[in-house]
């Protein structure tokens, strides 16, 4: 199912680089939603950021000559993602929503070593014990930062460690997805699936539709406009190159990330933030190390 992927040394780099566009885009995107969901309700930012993302993929997609209703969107790979997509975007937009974004930026970092560990399992890509024990320090990283026995933990924390396993799944989805079915098209359903998070969100939630100013307008549009940007040079970065070479970069997004925290909300790291952080990064450039060597 993946035989259409390119694996050679420039396909890697050339991923690479797709990775690290994504994660600057996806960053943006974050910020510019925690902005928004102060306005309104978690539900209806999920919903009117579904609908412009699709409305946008639909159209280049028709520009493109590539059908939306394509047989193969009924294919096992394209369920399982979105099933992954709604779970992952519906947690992890309660995390930025109620959480600093600073901090569910960091345990978002651990995507990459719960991807390499899928890849090992699923598809059948070689990681050592080495890599194995990377995984394993990462997710200590995670605990950490977590402080589950601490005073400071929130239940809260969770909800960006929900959202990371769901991106994780849909990444490895997303690799064994049909070859026939382009990038458009697979960033048009999956901002569906965030329509379909939104809609269901609703009736948990419970809160009325708010109304939207201008600053939240704006706010909306420059998050749909860098989601849309960041999904597909994610999609790029994962059809091209092996997973277990081109995820590790997905670590930049925790520079973004804290910077955009930090300079938009006033957020601040604590030690602890800071020592998980330098575990889940270690952790991500070493298995792109041993990527490398093998």
């Amino acid at each position: 199912m993946t035989a259409h992927i390119q694996t050679d040394t420039r396909s890697n780099m050339i991923g690479s680089l797709w990775m690290v566009a994504a994660m600057a885009g996806f960053a943006l995107e974050d910020a510019l939603l925690k902005a928004a969901s102060a306005a309104l309700p978690v539900w209806q930012v999920l919903v009117l950021f579904g609908v412009g993302g699709s409305v946008i993929f639909a159209a280049v997609a028709r520009a493109r000559g590539q059908r939306l209703l394509h047989p193969d969107v009924l294919s096992r790979p394209m369920k399982i993602r979105v099933l992954f997509e709604v779970f992952g975007r519906l947690f992890y937009v309660l995390a930025i929503a109620l959480t600093p974004l600073s901090s569910a930026t960091v345990i978002l970092q651990a995507t990459p070593l719960v991807v390499v560990a899928g890849a090992a399992l699923f598809f059948g890509e070689t990681v050592g014990w080495r890599r194995w024990s990377a995984i394993f320090v990462g997710m200590i990283g995670v605990v950490v930062i977590l402080q589950p026995t601490g005073d400071s933990f929130s239940l809260l924390s969770i909800l960006a460690v929900l959202g990371m396993l769901g991106f994780a799944g849909r990444d490895l989805a997303s690799r064994a997805a049909p070859a026939t079915l382009g990038t458009e098209v697979l960033g048009f359903y999956g901002f569906l699936s965030i329509i379909v998070a939104g809609v269901a969100y609703r009736f948990w939630e419970g809160a009325p539709i708010a109304p939207v100013g201008l600053h939240t307008s704006l706010h909306l549009i420059g998050a749909v406009l860098m989601g849309v940007m960041a999904y597909a040079s994610l999609m790029k970065a994962m059809r091209t190159g092996e997973v277990s070479a081109v995820t590790p970069f997905r670590y930049t997004r925790l520079l973004f990330g804290i910077g955009l925290g930090i300079a938009m909300f006033g957020e601040r790291l604590d030690p602890n933030m800071w020592i998980g952080s330098a575990l889940i990064v270690a952790s991500g450039l070493y298995i792109l190390w041993r990527g490398r060597q093998a």
